[in-house]
């Protein structure tokens, strides 16, 4: 995974990206494209989304803690126009790579509705989000402009990547506006939803627009993924897990009958520092060693399972994470680690002969200028 909300990357740095990835053998882009800080792809339909939900007025300095207010002051933004995504798509199938997009929703919306107010529980006014963590500002599920919204984008996006599988995201979306909107309670009357167990309503109201956009990307022929949260309210029927924290919601996942994909955090996101010489303001460790302990076929999963797991992901998210070059430098030598795990059986892998192959690759790959 790449995060360009967060931070921008051009259109030559997310190539330069893609070739890091093909010089693995990792066979899966996921582009996260849209967040609270920034929406980077170009919807015809709607072109206000890039217009105003493209650039933020200015970016949070240090921990995104509540009493931190220390703000650059600069403007940041940046969009991909559909032809760049066309030319971006061809690129990374030429390098046997499918580009699987993320449009998050019905959270991670910020961005959205600064450009469209009329989107939200509470019709604004929003701006997009310059400091980082969970937004209260979601899509009012009670609107049914925000089922129409949500249809435009897909049919474009859709049009743009030929992907089977459609990331739709589900994770960190409160419901503190939808207990407070009228519409969204009287949806949740229309439908018949009720508290039950540890879930409330609003819970259930969230599996009610997954599965409703789970269904509309099945009429057209794709497939969704969701991140782990959209376990919370029920599963959309035909739903592919993507279990980012920790392993027990694929577990979960799998135990229902639907595919994961294993991202646990705690192995995975490479936006925590290799050695305290990395150290921006996530202050969490994960080493190479680490990563390379990971094994999707996580304990517990049986054999007659197995066949859920479709993979293994490594994620670069880019709160902290400014310029292609720190990109790199996150990235290497734990992409290495994503790769190998992914395509090597447990009993096959070993840690020195491994760390001594990864020191040559690091050669290897300065000598090509990553």
């Amino acid at each position: 995974l790449l995060d360009v909300s967060r931070h921008f990357f051009t259109v030559e740095e997310v190539k330069k990206y893609i070739d890091i990835l093909a010089m693995h053998k990792i066979n899966r882009f996921h582009w996260h494209l849209t967040d609270d800080q920034g929406w980077r792809i170009e919807i015809r339909k709607h072109p206000r989304l890039t217009e105003v939900g493209s650039v933020r007025k200015q970016t949070l300095v240090g921990k995104h803690e509540a009493s931190n207010n220390n703000f650059d002051g600069i403007p940041h933004g940046g969009y991909y126009t559909q032809d760049e995504i066309r030319e971006i798509v061809a690129y990374a199938s030429e390098r046997f790579i499918t580009i699987v997009p993320e449009i998050d929703l019905p959270g991670h919306m910020q961005a959205a509705l600064a450009a469209y107010p009329e989107l939200g529980c509470t019709g604004g006014p929003y701006e997009l989000r310059c400091r980082w963590g969970i937004s209260d500002e979601v899509l009012c599920a009670g609107n049914d402009m925000v089922y129409e919204f949500l249809e435009d984008v897909l049919d474009e996006v859709m049009e743009l990547f030929p992907s089977e599988y459609i990331h739709i995201g589900g994770d960190e979306c409160p419901k503190v506006s939808w207990e407070a909107c009228p519409k969204c309670q009287a949806k949740i009357r229309q439908l018949g939803l009720k508290d039950e167990g540890k879930n409330s309503a609003e819970h259930y109201l969230q599996n009610y627009v997954m599965s409703r956009m789970e269904k509309y990307l099945n009429d057209n022929g794709r497939k969704m993924i969701g991140w782990d949260e959209i376990l919370e309210g029920g599963l959309a029927p035909d739903a592919t897990v993507m279990s980012w924290r920790g392993t027990e919601g694929g577990l979960k996942a799998i135990a229902e009958g639907h595919d994961v994909i294993f991202t646990p955090n705690h192995f995975c996101y490479f936006d925590t520092h290799q050695d305290p010489a990395q150290y921006r303001p996530i202050n969490r460790h994960l080493p190479l060693e680490k990563v390379y302990s990971f094994d999707p076929m996580v304990e517990g999963i049986s054999e007659e399972n197995a066949h859920h797991i479709l993979g293994l992901q490594g994620s670069l998210w880019t709160e902290w994470i400014m310029e292609p070059e720190y990109a790199e430098l996150m990235l290497y030598p734990r992409a290495f680690a994503i790769a190998e795990t992914g395509w090597t059986p447990k009993e096959k892998k070993s840690w020195p002969d491994f760390e001594r192959r990864a020191t040559a690759l690091s050669h290897v790959a300065r000598e090509w200028g990553y």
